[in-house]
């Protein structure tokens, strides 16, 4: 583990790059995470995924995998990889502060 300062916020990240916490997640950490996946603006539909995210992890317990991402969060898998280059399902849950999905690699 290893502790990361974003937008002014210290972060304990795994060995992976994901949050420890969920709770150190903010906007302004989702920005600089962004950014060092090589996004260098989070656009509205960014945040749609973002906000998806957070809120089904909250609900179901555990971060979705992409195809739920997919299939409920209103942008399709198509533009999901577009928005998220290196793995949509990894790196959306990356940059909402979420623990790695199961099954992602």
């Amino acid at each position: 583990m290893t502790t990361q300062t974003y937008a002014g916020v210290s972060v304990d990240l795994n060995d992976e790059g994901f949050l420890v916490d969920a709770s150190q997640w903010t906007p302004e950490v989702a920005r600089e995470l962004a950014h060092e996946e090589g996004i260098d603006n989070l656009t509205d539909k960014h945040w749609q995924v973002l906000t998806f995210c957070r809120e089904d992890a909250a609900q179901q317990g555990q971060p979705p995998g992409l195809r739920r991402i997919s299939k409920l969060s209103g942008v399709n898998m198509k533009d999901l990889y577009q928005l998220f280059p290196k793995g949509p399902g990894k790196l959306a849950a990356r940059i909402a502060g979420l623990p790695k999905p199961q099954g992602c690699i």
